[in-house]
């Protein structure tokens, strides 16, 4: 699915959401491995990005031509800030109403609302495709992300104890979140 450029004001800043550009794919590579190295909440270590520039603009082709799926980004006053995605939920009729949503800001977009209208609108746009609930994970100790996320109305429907395992030995919860459309 192709979002077309959407102009929106923050704080006094100006914010663009729009799909990815295929000439991109190395910009969202480095993004990738640098949001993955700032924080311990998202899929994995930045040295697991093995992502080549041809897998990436597959990725992208695939996501702008899928009516079941949408890669958003973020530009703050004209800077990438990071990206939002749903995905429709398996292949099947039976699950057909679900999508599953996700989101990673660089370090210095947090805390300012950009996580807030990125989901907002992403949710948005969900409902208006026809899907009844939004699901997410947030890795446990992400207490910010969490607490978005149950202002945004989604529940806390179960947890997958130790999911995650980091280098250091020590873990974190997967916990499963749904918001009825």
């Amino acid at each position: 699915m192709i979002l077309e450029e959407e102009r929106h004001i923050l704080n006094g800043r100006e914010v663009v959401f729009r799909s990815p550009k295929i000439e991109e794919a190395d910009m969202l590579i480095k993004y990738l491995k640098t949001v993955t190295g700032e924080t311990r909440f998202l899929m994995c270590e930045s040295d697991e990005v093995q992502f080549t520039t041809e897998s990436e603009i597959e990725f992208l082709k695939e996501h702008n031509d899928s009516p079941k799926g949408l890669l958003m980004l973020a530009f703050v006053d004209g800077e990438h800030a990071g990206n939002c995605s749903f995905l429709q939920v398996g292949g099947t009729r039976r699950s057909a109403h679900r999508a599953s949503l996700g989101i990673a800001l660089y370090q210095k977009y947090t805390g300012f609302g950009l996580g807030r209208m990125m989901m907002e609108r992403m949710i948005e746009i969900v409902k208006e495709l026809g899907f009844e609930q939004a699901e997410l994970i947030v890795i446990g100790g992400n207490d910010r992300a969490y607490h978005l996320y149950e202002s945004l109305g989604f529940k806390e429907t179960g947890r997958v104890p130790n999911a995650n395992k980091y280098d250091d030995g020590t873990y974190a919860d997967d916990i499963h979140m749904v918001k009825i459309l």
